[in-house]
């Protein structure tokens, strides 16, 4: 596997000129270095396809989005060169190549909202693969609803949205929170301790989580937030230890996560009296903080890297190939590697059906795709754009790797609505997709499905 080009390989002086710009406005240069097009070290032949890549290598985001820009590189250069995955579909898609279009936000909002107007009015993608935190996603989105665009979003997040313009391949609530909250409460005792960091992703999911709690007779003790990439806990962890809880559900992000396990560790907290169930913190946080923080602490998740599926083995495998041996996989990772498959597959029905790529095509061909993922089969819910996942809790082992201890037998139907605060209340977008609300409210407990 051949590595892929710096970013700066592709900067063209008017790409330079615009980004900079567009960075500078806001008050942020470091962002313009890489707001540029970025070729492939394949040649791209002929009438490329271009899409765009969204995802922050700088600022306090950059530790986790830059494993995604990684994953989709992997991803697209598999398509590119017909292998991996995409080995007997040929190289490209239908004969044409994936032009990745990359730009670095430099994890900030606003830069978010700037750079998909740019890649869509300007680059003119047919789509885009990008975003990790909620606040990023919730700033693009009227973007994409306004121009009628599709993004590919591939993180966890906190549910309670469902649009005509994003295909969400991260978890949704009942298939990360609605697991682990009864596992705590069965396993470590009654009483959680939520934290979080201060934006609306953290803040949503712990309402949901704790609203969990209360409602198989568990207690809320602590609910506590620190400011995005905030390094000082000790404030909050003198909290915990007055609390005394049976456990910490944490929701921080980014810098911040190995900051409050080591600081919670050196404040002599260990897991075994305090555990902490975590959705945010994967191996590649671990790898960054130590992982003597981490053994003993949980993280509900997707995806492990010690998943033992034929095909995550060739993922891990091919991706150390492309970027080193030392490198780990995540589960946002994977998300990020599995939906451009999707979109992959999407685009090859719409030219194996003789039509030509642009939002609706795209959207309609989305719908239902179907994947041999690392983590085991998935599919694109026809009806809402979520994903069928499985449901995985993984105790982190003295290597940083994690013993999964909790599976379901299959991927698990994604319903976008917290059940439990929005009873009944589901997602059914129409066929075709005239993008009018999709909100149906049932009334009624909605039952457990799988990918059979």
């Amino acid at each position: 596997m051949t590595k892929p080009q710096s970013s700066s390989a592709g900067i063209s002086r008017r790409k330079f000129i615009q980004y900079s710009s567009l960075a500078v406005g806001s008050g942020i240069v470091a962002a313009c270095s890489n707001g540029s097009s970025t070729q492939s070290s394949v040649d791209l032949g002929e009438n490329p396809i271009k899409v765009g890549v969204m995802y922050s290598t700088t600022g306090t985001i950059a530790i986790v989005e830059k494993s995604l820009q990684d994953a989709t590189f992997l991803a697209i250069e598999q398509i590119n060169t017909g292998t991996g995955p995409w080995e007997g579909n040929g190289e490209g898609i239908g004969g044409r190549k994936i032009q990745k279009v990359v730009v670095n936000p430099d994890s900030n909002w606003d830069l978010y909202n700037q750079m998909s107007k740019r890649l869509i009015e300007e680059d003119k993608v047919v789509c885009i693969l990008g975003c990790y935190t909620s606040a990023s996603r919730k700033s693009v989105l009227p973007v994409f609803e306004d121009k009628d665009a599709i993004l590919y979003y591939p993180v966890y997040y906190e549910g309670n949205e469902c649009s005509s313009n994003v295909f969400y391949t991260g978890a949704a609530p009942n298939q990360q929170i609605t697991d682990s909250i009864p596992y705590c409460h069965k396993n470590f005792g009654s009483k959680g301790f939520f934290i979080g960091s201060d934006y609306i992703y953290p803040k949503e999911s712990n309402r949901i989580a704790k609203a969990e709690l209360e409602k198989i007779g568990g207690k809320v003790v602590g609910d506590e937030y620190a400011a995005l990439g905030t390094t000082e806990f000790i404030t909050i962890i003198n909290k915990i230890k007055a609390a005394k809880p049976d456990f910490v559900l944490s929701n921080l992000v980014g810098d911040s996560i190995p900051a409050f396990y080591r600081q919670f560790k050196d404040a002599g907290i260990t897991s075994d009296k305090i555990p902490i169930m975590a959705y945010p913190t994967t191996e590649e946080e671990i790898q960054a903080m130590g992982p003597e923080y981490s053994s003993g602490h949980y993280t509900s998740f997707n995806y492990f890297q010690t998943v033992d599926t034929p095909e995550n083995k060739l993922f891990v495998k091919q991706f150390q190939e492309m970027f080193g041996g030392n490198r780990v996989t995540n589960g946002v990772m994977e998300a990020a590697y599995l939906q451009t498959f999707f979109m992959a597959q999407a685009m090859k029905k719409v030219f194996d059906e003789g039509g030509e790529l642009n939002t609706g095509t795209i959207r309609e061909a989305t719908r239902g795709q179907e994947f041999n993922a690392p983590q085991g089969r998935v599919k694109i819910d026809p009806e809402n754009y979520h994903t069928y996942l499985y449901s995985r809790i993984g105790k982190w082992k003295e290597d940083g790797q994690a013993e999964i201890v909790f599976s379901t037998d299959a991927a698990v139907k994604p319903i976008a609505w917290s059940q439990t605060l929005y009873k009944g209340r589901t997602c059914v977008h129409p066929t075709p997709d005239t993008r009018v609300d999709p909100t149906v409210e049932t009334g009624k407990d909605l039952e457990p499905k799988y990918l059979s």
